[in-house]
């Protein structure tokens, strides 16, 4: 018999703004004890000693993480120069030092080969798997690994302040980008070496950090109907989806996993979500004027 999950059935996103020196796990703990939540996780891995958007996914929200997951995120870092590190951030042991200081005008022009479709090694300290394991374990264990480059597209990068020490950027980019990596290779790419001093993540999907509860604020109002009413629907990770309201009865269908007739379209073959009442009922392929389904939420 399988175990119960302990925790209420609670549904919908927590936009946390992520402070400096704790994981995205532990923040995803604090947050799931803080609503008495039955189930919990995250749209994307933020770094320890990163801060900024870390939206946590509640209940049947955790069916809607691949929407942002998958998504563009917008980033604000500093690039520190004359110093590589074994995490390519502050963080990390130096490595490697440089005397050389690039001028703003270097900067700009090196930049350009990091936007557009790139491909880019992860940090050694990341969380790649490499044969099963994490990369950032097998680092810890003192493995040096070969990590495979991976493409990226980084739709953004431009230079928001620039001195002699460094420079501020802000970056737009796809899944899987490290901004580690672009702090690391830039260096190179200048010959003057660098890491990554900080990092903020400003946006991810629809979600702004702007927007974002403080963790103090959820540890402050951990078990409270004042917490609970700052939680955004699960809709919200689907605003890039089209949305299509059922026909009568069609709801009763998807639940079972039948396709269910809509009373809108969409192009043949797309993705879409069926809604009633507003409510997101399942996700899944439009043909023929049904809904096709392949996650169906369950409140």
């Amino acid at each position: 018999m399988a175990r119960r999950r302990k925790g209420r059935a609670v549904h919908g996103w927590l936009v946390v703004d992520k402070p400096a020196g704790i994981t995205s796990s532990a923040v995803v703990g604090k947050v799931r004890w803080a609503l008495d939540a039955a189930k919990a996780g995250h749209a994307g891995t933020l770094d320890p000693d990163a801060t900024g958007v870390l939206a946590v996914a509640l209940g049947e929200a955790t069916k809607t993480v691949p929407y942002v997951t998958d998504g563009a995120k917008g980033y604000r870092f500093r690039v520190a120069w004359g110093a590589e590190t074994s995490t390519d951030d502050a963080a990390g042991e130096v490595l490697r030092t440089s005397p050389e200081r690039p001028s703003a005008e270097a900067v700009e022009a090196a930049l350009e080969a990091f936007r557009g479709d790139i491909m880019q090694v992860p940090p050694q300290v990341s969380a790649v798997k490499v044969g099963g394991a994490r990369a950032y374990d097998l680092a810890r264990e003192g493995e040096t690994l070969e990590l495979a480059a991976r493409p990226l597209h980084v739709a953004q990068l431009e230079i928001v302040a620039c001195d002699a020490d460094g420079a501020e950027l802000e970056m737009t980019c796809g899944r899987g980008g490290y901004v580690r990596s672009i702090a690391r290779d830039l260096g190179r790419a200048l010959g003057c070496l660098g890491h990554a001093a900080w990092l903020r993540r400003t946006w991810s999907g629809p979600f702004r950090a702007e927007d974002g509860v403080a963790l103090d604020t959820v540890e402050a109002e951990a078990r409270t109907p004042a917490l609970e009413a700052r939680l955004l629907p699960l809709e919200t990770a689907l605003r890039g989806l089209p949305e299509l309201p059922l026909a009568p009865g069609a709801a009763v269908r998807l639940a079972n996993g039948n396709p269910g007739d809509v009373l809108a379209g969409a192009e043949p073959g797309a993705e879409a979500w069926a809604s009633e009442g507003g409510e997101a009922v399942a996700i899944g392929r439009y043909l023929g004027g049904q809904l096709h389904p392949s996650r169906v939420f369950r409140r």
